[in-house]
This record gives structure tokens, sequence and C-alpha cells, in this order.
């Protein structure tokens, strides 16, 4: 017998099997017809030894995510889901030996959930295993899609996290009808529609039988929607609603039959099979199609009354009643948040004859925070007033009274400044769920560089991201239009290269050519229409100067293959294993396909998107047609709307609001098979109000950091109290948004909420605290030297000792020298105390967090690290030997850049933070020696900080420096014991409660 059939057999055993059950017999039983017998230590070799893509190890991988996230099931026998106990307890009842776990364990490590769920007290579970395994056929049907396209890790979050959210929502068939309203918070461009998609299917599965998808306000991203859920969930049967497909006449009225799409021509439209509702499985009635819009009354009063079509099994019975729900259709309706639209659904609720208080319905908000949020200022207007898409949303939750709201956004800042006394409003009063980036997601961390590098990194692409992937823009037209012209080419060059490597990928690997059915260049500078235009005809002038296919321009192609794309690529290949081009000979004669797939049918290489009615959006169809396309535009691509393939991003526009700044980052997401062909043409000099310049790339970098740590605080609202429900409600979770750039707000000024923030740490991680007022006079730094200068006087620092960390890549250890000094906890207060800060930052809780631990006795002294790198000079300060590092002045936001990774380790191993990685001391033997239970650790370091524009190289200094001269800089830890997961309290500041509570969320 074949290894194929052998893994058929595997795949077949472990298809039907819903809980972990011994497989050594259920495999023997698909072996038994060809006369095969396997033996039970044979088993783990099925998986182990099979191909990495075979069928039946993938299917292996998948059910075990799923077993892994598990929550309720009477199997689990307690253990708790994505722990090494739930893994022991699931290669057990696998019949799987003791020594095969452990080889499956590191073939398969158990992936740690990283959702936050925040969910009200006085929740009642109801989607218990039982509801699961009673109704499961959609869900059923969207998994094995996504078992087809995504690694299993994903797929088990998706299954979890989907869980976690219908669980959320009230019961569909309960006698009493509940509203919940919940956020759902993902990041941009990383599957948030699979989300959805996914908490649908299970939803109908549950009973909910009047689904509305709220999209974005343009149509562009509302038909994008709906034909990916008609493609991925709703399927072939049911758009096709019973015509046969041998009826041309009635066929010719069916939209993907209408407009000839490829991928309905092709089959892939999921299909339920002929009769699938003969099994009891509900028909799902689309109100809405991939060119249409909801219509008032498009499909006959029935289509949105499930009485006046004679559904119900006991019409004396509500359609909730469990007798009922299950045998009744669906309707489906994807709508976008436009108020005309809107006020035709609306109005025909009105008119059909079930009661809607009957009705089960999920309204799933796509971009939530455009359009839905309240933005009436109820100061000015003296009492609730409402903006019309907010008001429409409110009636519609008024009149299906059996309605939950969920909204899903990458930029929840206006959604939690929402008033949470608004009884109307769409605050998630019921639970905010963060999902997790998915390890294959490429975000604001794959293009920054986070922590401090040294010169060195900065110029290697294998450490520095900036340096790999980010190219500057520094022309403008005002002073050197040609500047602007060159920078435009470059980018287009890098298309039509990134296009000719794409395809000799795909012959060198032809699994990839899936990956590369779409090559798009995204240009963004404005959001007005004739802008778009003078600048399409500027690229289309740029494309025929070019000369592609000219002996001028493969010389062009040649030197940014030698200089740039082979050595990125190169030095990438420890994030993704792909094949590299020997040199520009095996890519060149790719050009000429680029350039054939680019001008397709004579079609213009530049596609405008944007609000003219006179474009053709019908050109960036991805799902009906190959795009090889640079797509110009601004808001219309900036919003939810997904661009496939896309490689080179132009980007020169600001934005006054970083929500609105973050959407543009289209550039987030999936590129597999091209990770390290992406380029990001950034511009480093925009011109901002008031003579302002700022450097976009930083910008989007300071968003980045910011969203992180509105996740964190998040997922510290996120614990649970030993009788199993939420310790905090969502209504008591204020806005928990940081700001660094002052000239970019969170959101719109007209969407922000009031909180105060009162404390706030997390234990055995490092923080820096570089918001350091202005030089000035050097009053500031002189007072900030004499803070810690004792500590020296005392001859508190230690001798020199060595210190270790891992390079960025993870795979190396490298060390480092330091001094450190043990400070008292009540001696450092005292001089965290007298440190000053820039002009609305607040170490107010820092100091507040440090007073608790100290309180609770879970911090009792500071191990102070003094590094002394390689190269790093001694100055005199005032009579004291200093080792003076060279630290950047920030003058988009205050204070110093931050600190070095290669401090990070030490500092947070003194701090007792558990390695993930399982080392004994990531920090090394010298850090370890430091650790206790109750120290915390600080990072000090002291920069050349000049009067004036002045030289800043420690080197270049005078021997002898001035206190008033030197910045005293750093970082803290605190005890992990003393915020393992963080804490944070706030006071906020509501309308309903005169006395200002404090929210404690430890």
């Amino acid at each position: 017998m074949s290894v194929d059939q052998y893994d058929k057999a595997l795949e077949q055993a472990l298809t039907g099997m819903d809980d972990p059950m011994d497989l050594h017999p259920i495999v023997s039983v698909f072996l038994a017809p060809t006369g095969e017998t396997i033996a039970r230590e044979e088993v783990p070799g099925l998986i182990l030894d099979a191909d990495r893509n075979a069928p039946g190890r993938r299917k292996f991988h998948i059910r075990l995510g799923e077993w892994d996230a598990e929550k309720d099931a009477v199997w689990t026998d307690g253990t708790v889901e994505r722990t090494s106990e739930r893994r022991a307890l699931i290669m057990r009842l696998l019949g799987i030996s003791d020594d095969a776990a452990e080889r499956i364990r590191e073939a398969f490590p158990v992936f740690a959930d990283r959702t936050t769920v925040i969910a009200a007290p006085d929740w009642t579970p109801w989607y218990d295993e039982e509801r699961r395994g009673a109704h499961h056929f959609y869900w059923d049907g969207y998994r094995s899609l996504l078992e087809s396209r995504l690694p299993a890790e994903s797929v088990a979050d998706i299954d979890a996290a989907t869980t976690d959210i219908v669980g959320r929502l009230a019961d569909p068939s309960g006698s009493e009808p509940y509203q919940s309203k919940g956020l759902v918070v993902g990041h941009v461009q990383s599957g948030k529609t699979a989300n959805f998609t996914g908490v649908i299917a299970k939803a109908i599965d549950a009973g909910y039988r009047l689904i509305i998808v709220l999209t974005g306000t343009v149509e562009i991203l509302r038909s994008q929607t709906q034909r990916r859920l008609d493609m991925e969930l709703i399927g072939r049967e049911n758009i096709l609603g019973g015509i046969d497909e041998q009826d041309e006449d009635l066929l010719a009225d069916v939209d993907y039959v209408s407009t000839d799409d490829a991928d309905w021509r092709a089959g892939r439209f999921v299909s339920y099979g002929a009769g699938f509702t003969n099994a009891g499985v509900p028909a799902i009635r689309r109100l809405t199609g991939a060119k249409d819009d909801y219509e008032m009354l498009r499909a006959g009063l029935d289509a949105l009354d499930p009485r006046a079509g004679h559904e119900l099994s006991d019409p004396t019975r509500p359609m909730w009643h469990p007798d009922n729900i299950h045998r009744t259709d669906v309707r489906i309706a994807v709508v976008k948040k436009n108020k005309t639209v809107l006020t035709k659904l609306v109005n025909d609720l009105r008119r059909i004859k079930a009661r809607t208080v009957e009705i089960p319905t999920l309204i799933i908000d796509d971009e939530a925070d455009q359009a839905s949020v309240n933005t009436v200022n109820p100061k000015k207007s003296g009492q609730a007033q409402r903006t019309a898409i907010n008001r429409l949303i409110a009636e519609l939750m008024r009149r299906l009274r059996r309605a939950q709201y969920v909204g899903y956004t990458a930029t929840p800042f206006a959604n939690v400044f929402i008033s949470p006394e608004d009884a109307e409003d769409i605050f998630p009063r019921d639970f905010i769920v963060s999902l997790s980036a998915p390890k294959e997601y490429r975000g604001g961390r794959a293009y920054h560089d986070f922590e401090q590098l040294t010169s060195e990194e900065k110029k290697n692409p294998a450490v520095s991201n900036e340096c790999a992937f980010v190219r500057d823009l520094r022309g403008d037209d005002d002073v050197d239009p040609k500047q602007v012209d060159e920078e435009l080419l470059s980018a287009l060059d890098a298309f039509v290269l990134t296009g000719a490597i794409k395809l000799w990928r795909a012959e060198a690997r032809a699994e990839l050519a899936g990956s590369f059915r779409h090559h798009t260049m995204l240009v963004h500078e404005s959001v007005k229409q004739a802008e778009h235009a003078e600048l399409g005809d500027r690229i289309r002038r740029l494309w025929r100067r070019a000369g592609y296919g000219s002996p001028a321009s493969m010389n062009r192609l040649r030197s940014l293959f030698d200089e740039d794309f082979a050595v990125v690529s190169a030095s990438r290949q420890w994030e993704e294993d792909l094949p590299q081009p020997d040199s520009f000979d095996a890519v060149g004669p790719f050009i000429g396909e680029v350039l054939d797939l680019v001008m397709a049918g004579g079609a213009d290489p530049v596609v405008i998107v944007n609000g003219d009615k006179d474009q053709q959006y019908n050109q960036v169809d991805f799902q009906r047609d190959r795009v090889w396309r640079i797509l110009v535009g601004g808001t219309k691509l900036s919003r939810g709307f997904t661009l496939e393939g896309l490689t080179v991003t132009y980007f020169k526009r600001r934005a006054a609001q970083a929500d609105a700044l973050m959407q543009m980052g289209r550039w987030f997401g999936y590129r597999p098979g091209y990770s390290d062909l992406v380029r990001l043409y950034m511009a480093r000099e925009i011109k901002g109000p008031r003579g302002a310049v700022y450097d976009l790339y930083d910008a989007f970098g300071a968003i980045m950091q910011d969203e992180e740590q509105f996740r964190d605080q998040l997922a510290t609202f996120a614990r649970i109290k030993e009788d199993g429900r939420p310790a905090v409600k969502p209504i008591d979770v204020p806005p928990l948004v940081f700001q660094q750039l002052p000239w970019l707000r969170p959101t719109g000024r007209n969407k922000m909420y009031n909180a105060k923030l009162d404390f706030s740490g997390i234990g055995g991680v490092l923080q820096d605290f570089p918001r350091q007022p202005d030089r000035g006079d050097g009053g500031t730094n002189k007072r900030h030297f004499e803070l810690v200068r004792p500590w020296f006087e005392r001859d508190l620092f230690g001798p020199v000792e060595e210190f270790e960390y891992r390079d960025p890549s993870g795979n190396r250890r490298r060390t480092f020298k330091g001094r450190v000094a043990v400070v008292p906890a009540e001696e450092m207060l005292s001089v965290l105390d007298g440190f000053e800060w820039v002009e609305k930052f607040d170490f107010t809780p820092t100091l507040e967090m440090i007073r608790r631990a100290m309180a609770e006795e879970r911090l009792k002294d500071w191990a102070v690290l003094l590094p002394l790198l390689e190269g790093t000079p001694e100055k005199t300060v005032d009579g004291l030997r200093i080792p003076m590092l060279r630290r950047t002045r920030r003058p988009d936001r205050g204070g110093f850049s931050g600190s070095s990774f290669r401090q990070r380790d030490a500092i947070e191993t003194i701090a007792g933070k558990p390695d993930a990685t399982g080392e004994h001391s990531p920090g090394g033997d010298a850090a370890l020696a430091y650790r206790t239970r109750t120290r915390g650790a600080m990072l000090l370091t002291f920069a050349a900080d000049p009067k004036g524009r002045a030289e800043r190289t420690p080197s270049r200094m005078p021997e002898e420096m001035a206190a008033a001269d030197t910045a005293t800089i750093f970082s803290l830890a605190l005890p992990y014991e003393a915020a393992p997961k963080g804490r944070i309290a706030f006071s906020v500041r509501r309308r309903d409660r005169s006395d200002d509570p404090v929210v404690d969320a430890d």
C-alpha cells in the first residue's frame, strides 16, 4: 500500500472524530477493506513522518488545535484549554505513548491563545457543547474552507474566538428578549472578515434568523463584503434559490452568472449539494446582491417576513420558539452605512406581519468606528441628539428587540469614547474582544524598529525592518519636481521588478503561483479627486518614459535587483524560506510577462479609485479578474477595502487623526510568498499645519506603539474571578488610549470621551520613560542628575559584570558589560518623584503603582543597571565619571528615543519575568544572581544633551561636562509578582455617577 493510502486512512479517521478517541482501532477500520494492518506503535509515524502538506497530517494538526482550545466539553475533564495538561490528556485519549507524544509536542507546539475577552459579570452561558453539537452545518462548511486555506493554528484561533463571541450574544431561543452590544478589535487587514463570517455561520446554526451586515460608507467595500460572504458562506445553492442550472433564462438574472464571474464559473463558490435543506438545514435568502444594495421590498414582502412566507412549523408559537427557530429560513442583508439605504430597511421592518420582537437578529457593524458613532455634542445640543446613521442603527435596535450588535474595527478609539450611559448608543456594554494577530500577519512591527539599534544595525536589513522595507521620499513639488519624478519612477521600477520575481518564483515553486494571482501598487497622496486625476496622469507619463523592456530600463532594474532586492531577500531567509534567483538574468525574461499582465487588452496601467462616478471600479474586481495594476485613490482605498497582492506602496498623505492614518496602512496583512519583496516609499518630511514638518513613517510607528499599549491594557481587564465570572464589566472600562504625537489625535475631537488614569503597571516588563522636557537652560538636566548622584558618591555600584541578551533573530547569544547598584524602594520612590516630564505626559500612575506594590510588600528594593557598552566613552560630569551615550531627542513627540533591546533581557530577568523560550536566564547568570521576588529593575543611562543644535556625539564632547549638558534617562521593570498580568485603575468621570468611583482592575 502507498504512503498516500495510509495518510488517507488517517484523514478519514480524523474527519468524523469530534472528540479525541483512540486512533489505532479507527485507523485500522479504514485500512481493513484494503487487507492491510497497522501496529499501534506505527500510528504516530503516520503523523510525524508524513509530508508537511499531507492531508492526514494537516487534518491532525487542525483537530489538535481545536481540542487544545476546547472550553467545556465533557472529555476535557477539567483541564484548562491550551495548556500542557490539556495536551497530555489529548495524547492519552488518542492512545499515543509518552515518547511519541513528546515528539508530537515538538512538531506541533501548544499554541497560546492571545484573544482578550472582557464580558459582563451577569452574562449567563448558553452556547455550550450540547448547543454547538446540535446544529453546526454552516460552521462545518466554513471551517472546511478555512482548513483548505489557513494554517491549523489560525483555524483553531478563529474557532475559539468565534465561539467566545457567539457565546456572549443572547440565547436566540430565550423566552425573554435581551440585546447585547459588543466590540471586536482586530488589526488593519488582519482577517476581521474571516472572523465575523465565522460568527455569522455559528449564529445561523444557533438560531439567529436575520443577519444585517453594515459595511463602510462606500459601495466598493459593500460589494466586496457581499461577494466574500456569498462565496465563502452563503453558497451556490442559496444564491440560485432553487433555479435549475440548466434553465438559461432564469440563470441570466443570477448576479454572478450575468457578470460571467470567473470564480463562479470555476466552481470556487462553496457548494452544499442539491437538497441540503431536506435534512432540516435552513436556507439563506439574500436581501442584497453583488451589485445591489438593499432596495425596499426588492424581492417581495415575504423576503423579509417568515410569517408572510408561511415558514413557521407552529404559527401559534413565536418565531424564536425552539419548535420554529431551526425550521425557518435565514435572511441576510449586506448594507452600506448610507442614510437612504438604511431608511428603506427600517421602513420595511415597520411593515412586516411578524412581530419584530420575535426575530433573533444579529447586526454585524464592520468599520464600526466609521459613521456609526454618534458625534453630536450633547453640551451644545442640550439633549441626546443623534447623527443620521447612529439614529438609524438605534432605530433598528428599537424595532428588533432580539437584535445583537457586534461592532468590528481595527481602530477602536472612537468606540471606547462613546458615552456609557447613553442607552441608545452602541457602547459595548456586554463584551469587548481583542483578537490576536496570527503569526503570519505582518503589522507595524514587521516594518518598524521599535527598539534601539546601533548605527551598524540600522544599516543591516537582516536586523532593521526600516532598512529592509522602507524607502525614503523627500522630494517636494514646490522645490524640485524632478526629484519627485525620480522617486515615483523608482517605486514604479520596484513594482515591475517585484512582479517579475513573483513570476520567477511561481515557476520555481508551483505551489506559490496561487499567491501571485494579483500584483498591485498603491499610490496615496490626497483625498481630493482632482489631485487623483493629476497624479494618475503623472504616473502614466512616467510609465511611458520608463521604457520598460528597453536596454536602459533593464539596466535600471538590474541595479535595483543587485543593490536592493537581492540583498534584502537573502538577509530575510530566516523569516520565510523562499526560492531566490541567483541573478537578475534569471528574472529579466519575466519582465515582458509583467508588462503583458499590467497592460492586458491595452489597459491603462493606472486605476483611479475614488468617488468620481466616471471611474471604472470593475478594473479592480479582484474576485473576477487577475489584477496587475497601479491603484491611485484616497478614502475608498483606506477603509476596509482589501488590496490583493499589494507589494509596493507610495505614500505621502498626512492625516490629523491616528485612527484615520492607521486605516491607510493597507500594506499591513498577509504576504505569502513575497513578504521580502514589500517596499514602502514613505514621505519623511511632510508639511503639516503651521509650517511644521512631520515624518509619516515615524507617525505610523508611534500609532502602532500606542495601539499595542491599548491592547496590553485591555488584556489586564480580562481577568476572571474565582467563581468563573469576569472581574470588570465593559461599561466600567474607560478609554485606554495613548497619544504620543501632539499633532495626531487618537480620533476625531467630536468622538472623544474623558477619563483619568489613576495607576498602571505590569510586572517583569521593561517600560521606557524617555519623555523628559526640552533642555531649556539645562536646569531640568541638572536637577535630574542630582537625584541619582548620591548612588555614585556612596559607591553603591558594584564591580563590572557580563550580562547576556538574544539578538533580534533569537538564534544567537551576545553579551555586554555593566555595573549594578541596589537601592531601597523608599529611596527610589523619592528619586522618581523628583523627575520632570513633557507637558501632557503623566508619570503619576506609575508612581502610584509603585506605592501600591510597596504597601503590599511586593516591592522592597531596586537593582539599578548601568550599562558599560563597548566604545562608549566615559566623561567627568561635575566630578563624577559617567558612561556617556548618544541618544536622540524626538522633536515630534518630546523626550528621547527608547532604550536598546540589548539590555531588555537582563532587566526583565532581574525583575523576575518568566521566559517563554524556556531558557534558564535570558539575561545571563549575572542578571539571575540579582533576582529576588520583591526586586524591581532600573536601566540607568546618561546622554549628551548640549545646548541648541550642537554636536551630540559623546566622543566629540569635552572630557569634563556639566550636569546641565547631561540627560539622565531610565527604564523600569516592576517585580513580576507585583503585577504578573498588569494592574490598572481609572477614575471615570460619568454624568450618571456623582461620586466618580474608581474602577480597580486588580
